[in-house]
């Protein structure tokens, strides 16, 4: 495998819709609320002995009020059967599911999905692979996610966080905690380095959850459209650091992501993650096997690959995630994104106010696992 180039950038749609119901009518024709029923709307009784008990009494019962008494019995019984019948024996709505399920699977075989010129396909990334790291985000590392208001409801919005953890988990946590949390359950599409596209089966994954290549020319696509785009200048430098300088940011680059937000004025957000750090402990660097894998890194832990696959497993560190408040850009003439004094100053003012949340988060912390 060639060496790993870093870059220096340093439905399910509503288908059910409300049943309009054609409202049904007397032949004798209709009448107003409260006026008394036409002499032609009565039908004659046939001829029989009616018991007292049994003759009809006229009431007037509120508008909004709840049937009661004996006759009223029947129709609650009959309505909650109704409703047990559509949620079905465990009550959770399985059958709607299991339909949902079907009808999923039919538009993968038919072919009727949307994928956009990225490759980004959110009906399978909703249903199939947010649903896959989601237990890893609510149950193992259980999250805790802090300031999402900082997030805007709409429009492009550059998302900067740490990187760290061995294994590039921090960017799908991040991922699922914005879709999660946001009101408007937003996608968050990650910019990675080419050598995540050039693993086989992580390929078309990454493709498939929005992710692209981490360049300035597919960050401003995005960014025009409106997207929630994500990076992480610290690189292979972040996440390959070795566990003696956890939570030490690395250098950030030439400020390219700087540069892209001014060109399109969209604010940056500056994102803190405490927790990654430790769930692979990176004590080593086999360099020499790395190079013959074509890696930036090899690590050795504590317990890989001293335990095989079983050192493979993260450490159920607890995490949290902190989106601080944007540091807006619209207020920059175009020529801006050229001057690289201001990029300088954005770049390390973004740097800053990671790595202060960073400290600040650390104090709070009781213990890294709980």
């Amino acid at each position: 495998m060639a060496d790993a180039k870093v870059i220096p950038f340093d439905d399910d749609r509503s288908r059910g819709s409300a049943v309009q119901r054609p409202s049904r009518r007397r032949s004798g024709g209709s009448r107003r609320k409260g006026e008394p029923a036409a002499v032609h709307e009565v039908q004659p009784l046939p001829a029989r002995t009616i018991p007292q008990d049994d003759v009809p009494v006229t009431r007037e019962e509120p508008a909004t009020g709840p049937a009661t008494g004996p006759a009223a019995e029947p129709a609650a019984e009959s309505a909650a059967e109704s409703a047990a019948a559509e949620k079905g024996p465990g009550g959770d709505g399985w059958e709607r599911r299991v339909a949902g399920g079907l009808s999923f699977l039919r538009r993968r075989l038919t072919g009727e999905y949307d994928v956009d010129d990225f490759g980004y396909d959110q009906e399978l990334t909703e249903q199939v692979l947010m649903s896959l790291v989601r237990p890893l985000y609510e149950k193992y590392f259980r999250v805790e996610v802090k300031g999402i208001e900082n997030i805007p409801a709409e429009g492009g919005a550059l998302i900067v966080a740490n990187h760290s953890g061995t294994v590039p988990l921090d960017g799908l946590m991040m991922q699922v905690a914005v879709h999660d949390n946001h009101p408007g359950n937003r996608h968050l599409r990650l910019l990675a380095a080419d050598l995540v596209f050039m693993l086989p089966v992580v390929n078309e994954l990454a493709r498939k959850a929005g992710h692209t290549l981490a360049c300035a020319e597919d960050a401003e696509r995005l960014l025009q459209r409106g997207e929630l785009v994500g990076v992480m200048p610290e690189g292979f430098k972040g996440i390959g650091k070795p566990f003696s300088e956890r939570y030490k940011l690395q250098r950030f680059g030439r400020g390219g992501f700087v540069s892209t937000a001014l060109r399109q004025g969209t604010p940056i957000i500056p994102c803190s993650i405490v927790g990654a750090e430790e769930i692979y402990p990176m004590i080593g660097n086999a360099k020499t096997l790395a190079r013959l894998l074509g890696f930036p890194y090899f690590p050795i832990t504590p317990t890989f690959p001293w335990l095989g696959p079983l050192g493979a497993v993260p450490l159920p560190t607890k995490w949290t995630i902190q989106f601080g408040e944007p540091i807006r850009t619209d207020g920059y003439p175009p020529e801006a994104a050229e001057d690289p004094m201001l990029m300088f100053n954005l770049t390390d003012q973004v740097r800053e106010q990671i790595q202060h949340t960073l400290y600040k988060l650390l104090v709070q912390r009781r213990s890294v696992f709980f």
